[in-house]
């Protein structure tokens, strides 16, 4: 185990705290009995495994010839492998480049390009779309189990043969630092490239550590169902390594089998992002509603139906606001009462809303969300090999997150909407957000995306994109009186489009762009053409 280093800045973690490698090795030595990683088929990694596996790996990665800080890129589902290269590329202080697997053609290209990488460790299934691109400095292929790699245009080592020595004490060249670099994660946009996040050791600890999340602690056991290649399914296993604890990867999500994989793996923490509490709730009852571990969820955004999912499956429930390039700046108690909410600003940051200027604005008005962090390292580090697009997030001192918030009287944070998507229809601005979080109580909707179209009266008229329940259908009409109803008279949706499925990015964002561009589509419901028309309210004077 490393040397525990004091630091000066008192605000900085020692590197057992916070540094991959040397946490490996802290809690084989204080905890090796202890399991750190269950898998849906029931297998178990205790710290002691983890460790030798881990240091077997990385002496392979190092007989390969990756040196410390360089990127390593991966492009593999979830799974023991996924996690392995990803702990053992860490081990040696190089870093971690997770693609998503549906990347192909452009995009991938464009983003194994931007990594720089010598070295891509790929599932043999994925090989064939590598010949249809320029693979730029990539020299050797990686790849794992005993697939066919007949379309590989590079020469192949395979993963299960980096087995170097779990004894190799892998000398590095300096000690890895809470600041160095860990993993660059891509987040693909809905209108341009993607851009690849440096992150830190330290911004990782940050994003999610105790001081982030302090309801999440060492007896906890964290449900990942999110991809590697995402912040969500990379940073649990790191937040709760950095706690002496356990987490249980999954493959994906499943409603039908949410529950029943919880209960198997003693999961007690989940995180539900989007549409899977829609899902869950909208699923029918059954007796594994309650017989399960899971004690607290996440559930991001915090809907309206926040009560009656703690009614029906007995869990706590929190929200955060949070992002790839920032660490948790907005944490909530557990079950807010302020529906709608993302919470109040944790310690150890600072948030600002700010005009176009970077001005900010009074309490109750609708500014873009700055942020900031005491800690050095605590967010960010740029965007790889982009100076122009980090300079112009980090402009002024403070990240730019290009989200649109409200803060009330009381300090609570309520997210309006992406500043680009906001919508405007004769003098009142509509959140787009709130729109969608309407259209989803409607039993028959899935998921929604709400627009702005042009309008022959000037401004915007709001149209929504949405997809059925499986098993049901949505009836335009039906949905127009349920939302007259339930919500503003100047929010109620004229265009209703019904698709299948929404379009969305590899990082399962719907592309709002694209829904745009089509616009009024010959398939598009028109309520007013239906007859159905809503009107301001007039009250006596």
């Amino acid at each position: 185990m490393a040397k525990e280093e004091d630091f000066s800045d008192p605000r900085i973690p020692n590197r057992d705290a916070c540094v991959l490698r040397y946490l490996v090795d802290r809690w084989a030595a204080e905890r090796p009995e202890k399991a750190h990683v269950v898998f849906a088929d029931g297998d178990e990694w205790t710290f002691a495994e983890l460790q030798k596996k881990v240091r077997a790996k990385a002496a392979g990665f190092r007989e390969l010839g990756v040196r410390q800080g360089e990127h390593v890129a991966v492009w593999l589902p979830n799974g023991p492998d996924a996690l392995l290269a990803f702990y053992a590329i860490n081990y040696i202080g190089a870093v971690f480049v997770p693609f998503n697997t549906a990347y192909r053609g452009s995009l991938l290209q464009h983003v194994i390009a931007n990594s720089g990488a010598r070295f891509l460790l790929v599932h043999p299934d994925l090989l064939p779309r590598l010949s249809e691109i320029d693979l730029a400095k990539v020299e050797q292929l990686v790849v794992t189990t005993n697939g066919e790699a007949d379309f590989a245009p590079l020469p192949v080592t395979r993963f299960d043969s980096l087995c170097g020595d779990e004894n190799d004490p892998l000398p590095l060249d300096r000690p890895i630092e809470p600041w160095d670099i860990q993993s660059i994660i891509y987040t693909s946009g809905t209108t341009g490239p993607s851009k690849g996040v440096l992150s830190s050791y330290l911004h990782m600890f940050s994003n999610a550590g105790p001081e982030s999340w302090p309801m999440v602690g060492e007896d906890d056991r964290y449900m990942c169902v999110a991809p590697i290649f995402h912040i969500g399914g990379m940073g649990p296993p790191f937040v709760m390594l950095a706690r002496g604890a356990s987490v249980a990867m999954i493959d994906n999500f499943s409603t039908d089998e949410f529950w029943s994989v919880a209960k198997a793996t003693q999961s007690t923490v989940v995180f539900l992002l989007g549409v899977m509490a829609t899902f869950l709730l909208k699923a029918e009852p059954g007796p594994g509603d309650r017989d399960h571990t899971v004690k607290k969820a996440f559930m991001v955004p915090l809907t309206g139906d926040a009560p009656a999912f703690t009614e029906r499956f007995g869990v706590d429930i929190y929200t955060i606001f949070n992002m790839t390039e920032i660490s948790s700046p907005i944490v909530s108690e557990a079950n807010p009462i302020k529906i709608g909410t993302c919470g109040t600003v944790r310690d150890g940051v600072e948030v600002r809303l700010v005009d176009t200027n970077d001005c900010e604005v009074p309490v109750g008005e609708i500014g873009e969300m700055l942020v900031r962090t005491d800690r050095p390292w605590a967010m960010n580090s740029g965007y790889n090999a982009n100076p122009e697009a980090t300079a112009e997030a980090w402009r002024n001192g403070w990240f730019h997150t290009g989200d649109a918030f409200r803060k009330d009287e009381d300090g609570y944070f309520y997210f309006v909407d992406r500043v680009k998507d906001a919508i405007r229809r004769r003098g009142e601005n509509i959140s787009s957000f709130e729109v969608e979080a309407d259209v989803c109580r409607h039993p028959a909707v899935r998921e929604a995306a709400a627009i702005a179209v042009p309008s022959e009266y000037s401004e915007d008229e709001v149209m929504v994109v949405v997809a059925p329940v499986p098993g049901k259908s949505i009836d335009p009409h039906n949905l127009a009186e349920f939302l007259i109803e339930t919500m503003p008279y100047f929010m109620v949706p004229r265009y209703v489009r019904i698709l299948e499925e929404l379009p969305k990015t590899p990082s399962a964002k719907v592309m709002k762009a694209e829904l745009r561009s089509e616009g009024i589509t010959p398939d598009t419901w028109d309520r007013e053409a239906a007859g159905l028309r809503v009107r301001r309210e007039s009250f006596s004077s």
